[in-house]
């Protein structure tokens, strides 16, 4: 009977162990990690408004990569950009109309870069402080999307 009891443990637990092999062969695989929402925003360059009005440039270089589109944020107080002007690695310029304000902890939307991604030599800035009471000094940071 001792014997009878030891082969059957061993058929039941030959069952059990196939049975489980087929279970992981047959399981899904499991669903690829999210995407990020927003693609990286990498840190190019920054700016404050010193006057009333002011006029800046931000240089960034060939060194720092290519970039499909660009970023502003702001800090510290609201910021009215009048006109933005990027120069390119090639050489050529781009002017764009910005029109915007930008309130302290908000940002523009992405700026897309014509063409391809492109290398940024530096960004001009027109703008002035959009509440001129306000006793701290706006700053602008520069993103760029790859």
């Amino acid at each position: 009977m001792k014997v009878f009891r030891g082969i059957w443990a061993v058929a039941v637990s030959a069952v059990l162990f196939g049975s489980a092999c087929v279970r992981a062969q047959v399981a899904p695989p499991p669903p690829p990690p999210p995407r990020p929402a927003h693609p990286p925003m990498i840190f190019l360059g920054m700016a404050h408004v010193d006057g009333l009005t002011d006029h800046d440039d931000i240089k960034v270089g060939p060194y720092v990569g290519r970039y499909r589109s660009i970023v502003l944020r702001v800090r510290y107080a609201p910021i009215r950009f009048e006109q933005v002007v990027i120069h390119y690695g090639n050489g050529t310029a781009q002017t764009l109309p910005v029109k915007a304000f930008i309130r302290a902890g908000g940002q523009s939307q992405p700026l897309l870069l014509p063409g391809r991604e492109r290398v940024i030599a530096s960004l001009e800035l027109w703008y002035s402080r959009a509440n001129p009471g306000n006793p701290n000094k706006p700053e602008v940071r520069l993103f760029g999307m790859p």
